[in-house]
């Protein structure tokens, strides 16, 4: 099994090496010793060492493909926290939290109660039960808080959120998007889109009465956008236009390449599709359990 570092492994589970670091110290894989992290007994049972070269010196390496789900239950010092917990930091109702931390993509709604999805083991969510009830619901390690993705989502529905300064260059790129595809056409339920095309896209999701964003933020550390979002299925849109232009070819591979990487549910449309979704999108959004008609 290949081993890597933990930064490395950071960007597979699509959370930043400061939140893996306080992750796996929740967890109980490794400990702060002199400034400098060690290896756990609990953490060499879970596949990782120690590696040493020249030009880093000595550093934690762990398997490839290793998630964050080992950790069975809440343990006696408080490491795993409920959404009440993670409610009372942010101000905001235990409900009201899962139906943030739903909307990311790491819970599920269940027929009761809430379930983990893929996403949110990789947060390092534990799935629990009411002994009483039954009635299931996740616990969270404490780093959840710090989460960037969770803060944004939260500052945003608190309506507190403000706007970021441009600082790296994938921001400019995409500012530079947004600058030159002005969004002015004006969709039926007033939402200012960039084109017809998305216009359509739009105005079709609109009369089929499916719940929709656009330009959503993914909830990853890129600062990436979509074109739309359906909460319904956590399913992304992408209308793929301007062919013609090497700058949005070379954005348009970037942005599959992400959706590939963190495993987002993804469909994709071109000007063939826009022109036939009554009998494209119905079909494709059912297969993500999104019922159009």
């Amino acid at each position: 099994m290949k081993k890597i570092s933990t930064t490395a492994l950071s960007k597979i589970l699509a959370i930043s090496s400061k939140e893996l670091f306080n992750q796996l110290q929740n967890l109980g894989y490794i400990s702060k010793e002199q400034d400098k992290w060690a290896l756990t007994q609990k953490g060499h049972d879970a596949g990782g060492e120690y590696k040493e070269t020249k030009q880093y010196g000595q550093y934690i390496v762990w398997p490839e493909d290793m998630t964050l789900e080992a950790a069975a239950a809440p343990t006696p010092s408080g490491k795993l926290i409920s959404s009440t917990v993670i409610g009372k930091q942010f101000e905001l109702s235990a409900n009201k939290i899962n139906f943030i931390l739903s909307e990311l993509g790491w819970l599920n709604k269940g027929l009761k109660g809430w379930l983990i999805t893929e996403h949110g083991k990789k947060r390092g969510g534990v799935q629990a039960e009411d002994k009483k009830s039954g009635i299931p619901f996740v616990r969270w390690p404490e780093s959840i808080i710090s989460a960037n993705s969770l803060i944004e989502t939260v500052s945003h529905v608190k309506g507190t959120a403000v706007e970021k300064k441009v600082t790296e260059k994938s921001c400019a790129e995409e500012v530079g998007f947004r600058e030159k595809f002005a969004a002015k056409h004006r969709a039926a339920d007033g939402h200012f889109v960039r084109s017809k095309a998305e216009m359509l896209i739009d105005n079709w999701l609109y009369m089929a009465e499916i719940v929709h964003a656009y330009e959503r933020k993914l909830p990853i550390e890129e600062d990436v956008y979509c074109d739309f979002y359906i909460p319904t299925g956590k399913v992304y849109i992408e209308y793929w236009g301007y062919e013609n232009d090497q700058k949005y070819l070379a954005r348009k591979k970037k942005k599959i390449a992400l959706y590939k990487k963190y495993g987002f549910n993804l469909i994709e449309l071109e000007d063939k599709e826009v022109q036939n979704l009554d009998d494209i999108l119905p079909r494709l959004l059912l297969k993500h359990g999104v019922q159009a008609y």
